[in-house]
């Protein structure tokens, strides 16, 4: 390989490693400190290897993979935006994906090309491998609230319906796994942290 790209290789691996400083809203299970980025994407890819048998569609593990790494990277740029945030909406924004450019950008090429794709098909939502990459990382927070007592749905006072309909796109992914969910939701409601 050539000194240009692993140069430019290098740079984009010393950018990255600001994900570790994006602090995210929801806590580690059973924890008061706030999960980063960086710790975010790494336990989707986990989950990803643990759980892609239970998708709904065959998909391509690699790919997720590669989505549930690098779909966060553009908020070193732009932010985490807090999935129930009233004034921002949780989409595909043109701030996005000017981070991606950037900071995609610093790779060689070929690679800067795929990455932003790759970015771009899971903000899409449309691919099995897309949808299954999404319901990770609706299930991931899911998960963290449960084991904090409700987490930020007690802490933003948010109704259950609000919470049911965010999570929902996880039945995309993985019809099982959203039937867990939905079951660990009503729970929820029985216990008083979700009003419905």
């Amino acid at each position: 390989m050539e000194t240009n790209n692993l140069l430019k290789q290098i740079s984009f691996i010393k950018e990255i490693d600001k994900l570790k400083y994006i602090q995210r809203k929801t806590k580690l299970f059973d924890s008061n400190r706030h999960e980063n980025d960086a710790e975010h994407s790494w336990h989707l890819a986990m989950m990803t290897i643990v759980l892609g048998e239970h998708a709904d569609q065959p998909i391509d593990v690699l790919k997720v993979l590669k989505m549930v790494l690098i779909h966060d990277i553009v908020e070193i740029d732009a932010g985490d935006t807090f999935i129930y945030d009233t004034l921002k909406n949780h989409v595909n924004t043109e701030e996005e994906l000017k981070a991606a450019n950037r900071i995609f950008g610093l790779l060689p090429k070929p690679q800067a090309d795929e990455f932003i794709a790759i970015w771009k098909e899971f903000e899409d939502g449309l691919t099995e491998e897309a949808k299954f990459a999404k319901a990770m990382d609706r299930f991931q927070p899911l998960l963290q609230n449960i084991s904090n007592k409700g987490g930020t749905w007690t802490e933003f006072n948010l109704p259950y319906q609000k919470v049911y309909d965010k999570k929902e796109a996880i039945k995309n992914g993985s019809t099982t796994i959203w039937e867990y969910s939905e079951t660990l939701i009503n729970e929820k409601v029985e216990k008083g942290i979700l009003i419905k």
